[in-house]
């Protein structure tokens, strides 16, 4: 029965990849967007079901939710307490699941860098138990409280299931990386009911600066599809909401000075987070402990600032509608407030994630972009009272949610596509985009994914693609000693015999006085007497190279003429051999050095 199902997936697989790109695309797309929603769908009830244990049963609290997933204006909790034991909690459970069944070498990433790894250095493979492990712990992290999101975990539960498909149809390596990259935009796009922005984001969060273009057609047909799944159960509403503002162009330059602003902070929200992952595994403490400790400190600050437990987009459609009331002021006034909000919210990220907890670095994000922007934006507000009303520091949340985490996860044109998917507007698009191209370009190639690489013919996915092929990159020269193997055309053909024997060849150059004369093949031998000269038998045949000549052209030279060596000629004195062996040896040593340098610039 196995059997038969193998090639049954076999036969659909080869029958996809004969059709025609774009049909094949459209299928695969569809495959792929079919996987995302019923990912998103089940790992957003996942949490719900965590939310309802750790939150409701355990603490009694009550957390705001965002318009577009229930719009619940409030916050109650009968037991604060038991916030740092419950977080603390969830990461025991999270580590013992993660060390236990995913103890490997991508058992402690983020889910987010996973599925990016796997696509520029694995070929796109995932191992399915990574894709579970790493979904299951996601749910009880962010649903006990730990500050974590759901939209990366959501990424790796569609590229993971790709990758399993893949391998199941028999794609090849370039088509299944392809699959994970999709699965990455559609995942992304569809739990946070962004399909416009998650395709564009499939092909832009590979890189710090460049688009991995192939992906788009597909990603807009798995992005479509997915959104189309996960809305039919949760809604279609934008997540938070529609925001209506007129746009007032005199703001751009205060737009601007907000894009300045996050864009430095974009450099250090990755810095935190993996100054804090690297002390964590320098800790001489059990690993399955790590979460634990992460989390419970995690909980000290929710203790303080339950704002930042969970995803806490709730909290940011608070200031989205203008309902700072909710805050606990300290005394402090509001701008502070949010602002230290937003950094004890990366700190607060930093231990969850950064400790070994399921979840990843998206939502964060954007509730550290939206803090920023509100706390700037009152501001703004006390600054210049008639040019930024109360109405519009929901503007200004928005765009520092988008310019933020633009910068922070290189994924510029996505976000500011998702403003227009986020507020049902076109309103604050000019905003988004003054203040997002500013911010990316402040953050230069600062990335809170750390397996991002600079641009296409950086990734090792596309080595032979976009790098100049080693052996035309490499010349004679580089071999430093020449064999002196050769023959005189007086010599007889029992002679000739042995040499080629003794050196294993099967033709050798032929020289007068240094100047080369041609090649004798022992073909031509075979049937010859011993003592009858080769002089007869010479090929006047160009099979020399000099100094500049790159290996590939050697090797061609090789090719075209049967044999498994080169003359090396310079100024007509022949040199001697550059052989077949010759080539490799150099090959391999210059491949090692790149792979080298790779692997320290990865």
């Amino acid at each position: 029965m196995k059997k038969i199902f193998f090639n049954l997936f076999n036969y659909f697989g080869k029958k996809i990849t004969n059709l025609d790109y774009f049909l094949k695309w459209l299928i695969l797309g569809a495959i792929a967007g079919i996987i995302a929603g019923i990912g998103a769908l089940a790992f957003f009830y996942s949490i719900r079901l965590c939310e309802s244990f750790f939150w409701t049963y355990l603490l009694g609290m009550k957390a705001p939710v965002p318009v577009g997933e229930g719009k619940r204006f409030l916050f109650s909790i009968q037991r604060p307490y038991l916030i740092p034991i419950v977080v603390g909690f969830g990461g025991l459970i999270t580590g013992l699941l993660v060390y236990k069944f995913a103890p490997g070498d991508q058992g402690h990433e983020t889910a987010d860098d996973i599925a990016i790894d796997a696509y520029h250095r694995k070929n796109g493979k995932i191992r399915p138990n990574i894709t579970l492990i790493k979904t299951i712990a996601s749910s009880i992290t962010i649903g006990s409280g730990g500050s974590a999101g759901r939209e990366g975990p959501s990424a790796l539960i569609s590229a993971g299931i790709n990758s399993f498909i893949s391998n199941l149809l028999n794609l090849n390596d370039a088509d299944r990386r392809k699959m994970v990259a999709i699965g990455i935009g559609a995942g992304i796009g569809t739990i946070f009911k962004a399909p416009i922005g998650g395709a564009l984001l499939a092909a832009e969060i590979l890189y710090k600066r460049d688009l991995q273009t192939d992906v788009i057609y597909p990603a807009i047909v798995a992005s479509a599809i997915g959104y189309s799944i996960f809305g039919s159960f949760v809604g279609f509403t934008p997540i938070f909401g529609y925001y209506l503002v007129a746009f007032n162009p005199l703001r751009l330059p205060l737009y601007a000075t907000l894009g300045i602003a996050l864009g430095y902070i974009a450099i250090l929200y990755p810095k935190i987070f993996y100054w804090t992952k690297t002390k964590f595994q320098q800790l001489k403490i059990d690993n399955r402990l790590k979460p634990a400790i992460g989390g419970f400190s995690s909980g000290i600050l929710a203790f303080f600032f339950p704002e930042i437990m969970g995803v806490g987009y709730g909290w940011v459609q608070f200031l989205i509608n203008g309902k700072f009331n909710h805050l606990i002021m300290f005394g402090l006034p509001i701008f502070a407030v949010l602002i230290i909000i937003a950094f004890i919210k990366i700190f607060a990220t930093a231990l969850t994630v950064g400790s070994g907890g399921g979840g990843g670095l998206f939502a964060p994000g954007m509730f550290i972009g939206g803090f920023l922007g509100a706390g700037i934006g009152f501001i703004f507000h006390f600054l210049v009272p008639h040019l930024v009303p109360l109405n519009a520091i929901g503007a200004f949340t928005i765009v520092g949610m988008l310019s933020f985490f633009g910068a922070a996860g290189k994924v510029p044109i996505a976000v500011i596509l998702m403003v227009v998917e986020m507020t049902g507007s076109l309103q604050l698009l000019p905003a988004a985009m003054i203040a997002v191209s500013i911010s990316y370009l402040i953050s230069g190639t600062t990335t809170i994914y750390n397996s991002q690489v600079l641009t296409q013919k950086d990734s090792p996915a596309n080595f032979g693609e976009f790098n100049i092929p080693l052996l035309a990159s490499l010349k004679i020269g580089n071999i430093k000693k020449f064999r002196n193997i050769q023959i005189n055309p007086s010599e007889q053909v029992y002679y000739v015999k042995e040499v080629m024997a003794y050196n294993s060849f099967s033709s050798l150059p032929v020289v007068l006085n240094n100047q080369l004369q041609g090649i004798i093949y022992l073909y031509d031998l075979i049937d010859v007497e011993d003592d009858v000269r080769i002089s007869h038998f010479i090929k006047e045949v160009n099979i020399s190279v000099n100094y500049t000549t790159s290996l590939e052209q050697a090797w061609n030279i090789m090719t075209e003429n049967k044999t498994t060596w080169v003359s090396v000629v310079e100024n007509n004195i022949f040199l001697g051999l550059a052989t077949l062996d010759d080539i490799l040896n150099i090959y391999r040593k210059n491949l090692d050095i790149l792979k080298k340098q790779e692997t320290k610039s990865g």
